[in-house]
C-alpha cells in the first residue's frame, strides 16, 4: 500500500503561500517555486486533486446534490442547495488554481525543459483532468490569461467550449509522450496513481478522452453520433480491467487518511446517507448497499430525508461503508480506502451508452451488464448475489434505456463528480427538490467566488446557479 506523507502537503502549501490571496498572484512566489524538483510537485498535486477536490468540498456538494449524501443540520444547509460565493474561495483561490493548475504548469515546464518526459506527461494528464473538474463546476473560467505575471492583469474567461478543446489538446500531447519511452528522470513512488507506469498512464489518458468525448453528446454544435464514434475509438485504448482503476490509496496513519473518513467522523456534522439513494438500493435489494453503507444504531439501513428536521439521534441512519472511506469505531478499513479518479466500471458505461446512440438498446445490453458486474466485483460482491441482482434488475429498459443505464451508473459511480455531471447532461436518474429547500431547483452549476468577482469583475460572474453549463444546456 502506497504511503502518503503531509510533508508533502506543507510543501505544498509552501510554494502555493500566495493561494490565500487571488489566484492571480501566484506566478509572484518569493519561494521561486520553478527550482522545486519535478518529484516534489507531483505528489502534492495529486493528493490535492483526490483529497481536497473528489473527497472535498467539490465532491461533497456532488454527493449532497444527487442525493448520495445528506447532512443532519437544521436547514438551509448545503444538502438544501445554500451555496454562496464565499464557500467556493477555497476550491478556486487555493486548490484549483495555485495548488493545482500553476503547479502543475510549473512541473510541465520544467520536465519538458530538462527532458523528463515522464513527468510532462503525467503533468498533462492531471491538467486536463482538473481542467474539466474546473469548467464543469463553473462554466467558463479563465485560463488562456489566468497564469500571466503582469501585476494587475485580470484575465478574460475563456469558454467552456474552448476549454475542452485544451483538455483534449493535454490528453492527446501526453499520450504522443506515452507512445514512447521514459527520459531523463524517471517517474516512481513520488506518482501515488500509477508508480510512473507509462502503460498505464496512457489507457487513463484515453479512458478520459472518452469521458470528455461523450460529456458534449448534447452540447450545442455536437451530434450525439459524432461523440459517441469519438467515445468509442478512445476506448480501444482504455481501462481493460478493474487493475487499471485509476486511485490513490492512503496509507490511513492520523495524517494520512481518506478524505470521507475525515468527513464523516461523528463530529464532522453530521454526514449520513441520503433516503433517495437508500431506498433506491433497497427497493432493488442491491448486494451492494452494505459494502457502500453502514446500517445505523437500530440495525437498519435508514436514510436521511434532506431539509427535514434533524434527528436528534442521527445514529439510526445509515452512514457511508468503510471500504469507500466511512466511519467506523476502531475500524482501519475507512482510513486506508482508496479515492478512485477513474474506473473500468466507468469504462463499461460510457462504452454501452455510446453503443446505446450508435446502435441501439439491444447491441448496448450486454455492455450494460458487464458494468454492473465489474463494479460489483470491484467492490467485492459474491457471485451469485451479482447474477442475481443482474438476473432481476440487468435489463435495460426498452422505452427509457438511457434511464436504466444513468440509473446503474449513479450507483457504480457513489461519491464521484460524474454522478452528477450525468445528472446535468441526462436528466437521471430522476431526482425533486428537497423540502425546505433554500433554492427552489438544485442548483446546475457553483457560483463564482466572491474573492474572484472582487478582483476580476467579468461578464459571466452574474449567472445564477440555475443555469445550465454549455455543455448541459
Amino acid at each position: 500500500m502506497k504511503k502518503i506523507y503531509y510533508l508533502f502537503v506543507a510543501f505544498l502549501m509552501l510554494i502555493s503561500a500566495s493561494g490565500c490571496k487571488k489566484f492571480l498572484d501566484i506566478n509572484k512566489d518569493p519561494n521561486n517555486p520553478s527550482d522545486v524538483q519535478e518529484a516534489l510537485i507531483l505528489t502534492p498535486v495529486q493528493l490535492y486533486t483526490t483529497t481536497n477536490i473528489l473527497g472535498g468540498f467539490p465532491g461533497s456538494v456532488a454527493a449532497y446534490w444527487t442525493q448520495q449524501l445528506s447532512l443532519n443540520q437544521p436547514s438551509p444547509e448545503i444538502d438544501s442547495y445554500r451555496i454562496t460565493p464565499s464557500d467556493v474561495n477555497n476550491t478556486w483561490s487555493f486548490d484549483l488554481y495555485p495548488a493545482i493548475f500553476n503547479n502543475l504548469r510549473i512541473m510541465i515546464g520544467k520536465a519538458q525543459a530538462g527532458g523528463n518526459n515522464g513527468y510532462a506527461a503525467i503533468g498533462k494528464v492531471m491538467l486536463a483532468y482538473n481542467l474539466a473538474i474546473c469548467t464543469d463546476l463553473f462554466g467558463d473560467i479563465p485560463y488562456s490569461e489566468a497564469f500571466g505575471a503582469l501585476d494587475g492583469l485580470k484575465p478574460k474567461y475563456d469558454r467552456q467550449e474552448d476549454i475542452y478543446k485544451v483538455i483534449q489538446q493535454n490528453l492527446d500531447e501526453a499520450i504522443v509522450i506515452l507512445n514512447t519511452q521514459p527520459t531523463g528522470i524517471n517517474v516512481k513512488a513520488d506518482d501515488l496513481i500509477y508508480g510512473g507506469d507509462f502503460p498505464s498512464w496512457k489507457k487513463f489518458a484515453y479512458t478520459l478522452k472518452a469521458r470528455y468525448y461523450l460529456r458534449l453528446s448534447k452540447a450545442a454544435g455536437y451530434t450525439a453520433s459524432a461523440q459517441a464514434d469519438l467515445a468509442l475509438a478512445a476506448l480501444q485504448n482504455g481501462f481493460t480491467d478493474n487493475k487499471d482503476n485509476a486511485k490513490i490509496t492512503y496509507s490511513g496513519g492520523d495524517k494520512s487518511q481518506n478524505p470521507w473518513y475525515r468527513g464523516t467522523l461523528p463530529g464532522a456534522g453530521g454526514v449520513v446517507l441520503n433516503k433517495t439513494f437508500v431506498d433506491l438500493l433497497l427497493a432493488n435489494n442491491d448486494p451492494r448497499l452494505p459494502i457502500l453503507g453502514l446500517a445505523g444504531s437500530g440495525g437498519d439501513f435508514l436514510g436521511r430525508e434532506s431539509g427535514t428536521a434533524p434527528n436528534p439521534n442521527p445514529k439510526i441512519y445509515a452512514t457511508v461503508g468503510t471500504k469507500v472511506g466511512g466511519y467506523l469505531l476502531l475500524d482501519q478499513v475507512g482510513p486506508s480506502a482508496p479515492v478512485f479518479l477513474a474506473t473500468y466500471a466507468e469504462v463499461l458505461f460510457i462504452k454501452a451508452e455510446a453503443t446505446l446512440i450508435k446502435s441501439g438498446a439491444g447491441t448496448a445490453q450486454p455492455i450494460f451488464v458487464e458494468a454492473i458486474r465489474q463494479n460489483m466485483l470491484a467492490l467485492g460482491v459474491g457471485t451469485n448475489d451479482i447474477n442475481t441482482y443482474i438476473t432481476a434488475h440487468g435489463t435495460l429498459n426498452p422505452t427509457t434505456p438511457l434511464k436504466s443505464l444513468i440509473g446503474e451508473k449513479y450507483v457504480s459511480n457513489f461519491l464521484s463528480l460524474e454522478a452528477y455531471n450525468d445528472w446535468r447532461r441526462t436528466g437521471f436518474p430522476t431526482l425533486n427538490v428537497v423540502v425546505n429547500a433554500f433554492r427552489p431547483y438544485i442548483p446546475q452549476r457553483f457560483p463564482y467566488p466572491s474573492q474572484e468577482i472582487t478582483s476580476n469583475p467579468q461578464p459571466q460572474q452574474s449567472i445564477s446557479t440555475s443555469e445550465p453549463v454549455w455543455w448541459a444546456k
